[in-house]
């Protein structure tokens, strides 16, 4: 289990639904892949068995998402989206020109932007690391990880709205 505290930011409508997909996957997903995996040893020798692998992969990446989930919404913070003030901070809408166009996206938690057509870049990927703390007016770059230099200009930055 991953011992980052990292603590992400969440609209009550986010968190109540990861919620409730957690305790789906804790209640009932697990059941299930427990009986798609015995019918599938029931098939005989696991070695050429598709099934039975095909069940064990679905339950590995069934009991990562339990395990990324359990630790969002522990380490999560509720509530409204915090006040921009001018500031790139998880939680706010950022327009920005990078690498001369301009692009207009969500600074976080994938979860909280989930009903919305914005894109959503985390806070630890090299784009939000880069900005995090900037002011509007402000401008940086940053490194791809492919090791392109790519340039980024702070035009506005606004609270979500979570539409």
């Amino acid at each position: 289990m991953t011992t980052d505290t990292t603590v992400t930011w969440l609209t009550q409508e986010a968190h109540d639904r990861l919620a409730a997909e957690l305790a789906s996957l804790s209640n009932f997903g697990r059941g299930d892949i427990a009986k798609k995996i015995e019918s599938a040893r029931e098939e005989g020798d696991l070695k050429e068995n598709a099934g039975y692998h095909a069940a064990k992969e679905e339950q590995g990446k069934m009991e990562a998402r339990i395990r990324t989930l359990t630790v969002l919404l522990r380490t999560a913070e509720v509530g409204h989206a915090p006040e921009s003030n001018g500031i790139v901070v998880p939680g706010t809408v950022i327009t920005a020109t990078i690498a001369g166009d301009e692009s207009r996206f969500l600074i976080g938690s994938r979860e909280i932007g989930a009903n919305s057509d914005l894109d959503v870049f985390s806070e630890q990927s090299p784009l939000g690391a880069a900005i995090i703390g900037l002011k509007v007016g402000a401008k940086t770059s940053y490194t791809t990880p492919n090791g392109k230099e790519i340039t980024v200009h702070i035009s506005n930055v606004e609270t979500f709205t979570g539409a």
